[in-house]
């Protein structure tokens, strides 16, 4: 009891809202945020979103550009492609050690943690399926449970936020929302059974799947946008 509880500050309440916005794609990949006209949305002043910015560039959710300004960071389809084949690969072996070192009391979390993600109404809906960060984030927890530092920091690492905008994405994408969940249980169940071949083995499935619709959901974005500008 003699911790104190230190109240949530404004500028974090800035920065997650902001977070919120540009995965679930309020704001798109590549749009310029306009400070003025964002602080005059939230009510605020533009000192506390100016430093949700500089922390969200920091994440590389945004990105400052010469005589451009500050932009939501994007990925080309190339280099999509390239990082999803890399987390394919690390998330399988986060997984597989994660089978071999995984508590029970940590499977019974994961599951619990799946459960909350079924009754989110997008998830449910099928309108997508949107994961808060850290502990919140199924493929986080899998990677802590791993319990290698440097695999943990690369999963988690740099790119890490950014990836979480297309992950939603693919999510957005026609049963797809349902399928990752289902994925997710396989998972967690091939965890409990402490068998590596078979958590890699789901984990890897479900990232494949994850790629491809990530793929077309940034074909998608791009042919919105071309419709547009016509």
């Amino acid at each position: 009891m003699e911790t104190k509880i230190e109240p949530i500050s404004l500028v974090d309440t800035v920065t997650k809202r902001l977070e919120a916005a540009i995965i679930n794609g309020q704001l798109a990949p590549g749009e310029r945020i306009r400070e003025q006209v964002l602080a005059v949305e939230m009510g605020i002043s533009r000192g506390p979103l100016r430093e949700a910015i500089r922390r969200l560039e920091g994440r590389r959710l945004l990105e400052r550009t010469a005589n451009i300004g500050v932009r939501v960071a994007e990925l080309s389809p190339q280099k999509l492609d390239e990082l999803l084949t890399v987390r394919e690969a690390l998330e399988g072996m986060a997984c597989r050690l994660a089978a071999e070192r995984i508590s029970d009391d940590e499977v019974a979390q994961l599951r619990a943690l799946l459960d909350s993600h079924a009754e989110l109404k997008d998830v449910s809906s099928g309108a997508g399926y949107y994961q808060k960060s850290g502990d919140f984030d199924f493929h986080f927890r899998i990677a802590k449970a791993s319990e290698n530092g440097f695999l943990m920091s690369m999963i988690t690492g740099d790119l890490y936020d950014l990836l979480r905008v297309y992950r939603y994405r693919s999510s957005t994408m026609q049963g797809r929302a349902g399928a990752a969940l289902d994925e997710h249980r396989t998972i967690v169940e091939a965890l409990a059974r402490h068998d590596p071949d078979g958590a890699e083995a789901a984990m890897r499935k479900h990232l494949r799947n994850a790629r491809i619709h990530s793929q077309l959901a940034v074909q998608q974005m791009e042919m919105a946008a071309k419709a547009e500008a016509n």
